[in-house]
């Protein structure tokens, strides 16, 4: 699939790491490196913009090695870029660790996965079709 991009960071497009890799790591974009303190959040910029094409979104997810190692993550996992938005991609980090995180220019701070989407018509009803579980939620198949 093509996908119109834009790339006004100074850093290469994302790329998929493996042959079998479903996410592309994202960059960071900064003049100067941004400090993240314990529980701060903030906007990173990429620099990139982009154009989906319809039926499709781009997913931001966190970088499970940032997550482990420095208690770094994204915010709001995963966060929805839809095919209509034509503004830069950014990423919402957290830090979530009891120590200061500098994020640097360049650095890998999240992942983006590309996913066919489908929109619904919603058919309101009195009853839903019965299942086995039923009303069943969190936890009632036990441990």
């Amino acid at each position: 699939m093509k996908v119109q991009i834009i790339n006004r960071s100074k850093h290469e497009l994302p790329s998929y790491a493996t042959p079998l890799s479903a996410g592309m790591d994202l960059r960071a974009n900064l003049d100067e490196p941004m400090v993240l303190e314990p529980l701060q959040r903030a906007l990173v910029p990429t620099g990139l913009y982009m154009a989906l094409p319809e039926g499709y979104e781009a997913q931001v997810r966190p970088r499970s090695g940032l997550a482990i190692k420095k208690g770094v993550t994204v915010l709001n996992s995963p966060g929805t870029i839809d095919a209509d938005y034509r503004g830069e991609v950014c990423v919402i980090l957290v830090n979530l660790s009891n120590e200061p995180f500098t994020i640097l220019d360049g650095e890998r701070i999240a992942q983006m996965v590309i996913a066919r989407h489908e929109q619904i018509d919603w058919e309101s009803v009195e009853v839903l079709d019965a299942t086995q579980r039923g009303e069943g939620g969190f936890g009632h198949t036990g441990v």
